[in-house]
């Protein structure tokens, strides 16, 4: 029991000394470098483009069943998120068509 307790309090600790480090670093008195401002502006784009090839590469073109639920769940996400500009309500609208879509229309 002691060894989880103290496993858990590690990884917490790093977890926490991890999330400080860059306010400890940039914290006001140095100017950001300028490939942690390059890198801010374009990783989230290139994580969206890996989760929706992620998402999308075991999808097989053999049956309508196969690809329709998720190309119109990608749409209302894509849709839903120039409509609104929230990322919440397009991934939870996109998952929440999706999965009525697999479970009563393509059955």
């Amino acid at each position: 029991m002691m060894h989880s307790v103290l496993i858990v309090a590690v990884a917490s600790l790093v977890t926490i000394a991890l999330r400080f480090l860059p306010f400890m670093i940039f914290n006001g008195k140095r100017k950001t470098p300028d490939i942690i401002l390059y890198l801010g502006k374009v990783l989230p784009y290139a994580i969206m483009g890996m989760l929706v090839v992620y998402c999308l590469k075991d999808m097989s073109f053999k049956a309508a069943a196969d690809f329709v639920p998720q190309i119109i769940a990608g749409a209302v996400v894509v849709l839903s998120y120039v409509w609104r500009r929230n990322t919440l309500l397009s991934i939870s609208g996109g998952t929440l068509v999706y999965v009525l879509l697999v479970n009563f229309l393509f059955v």
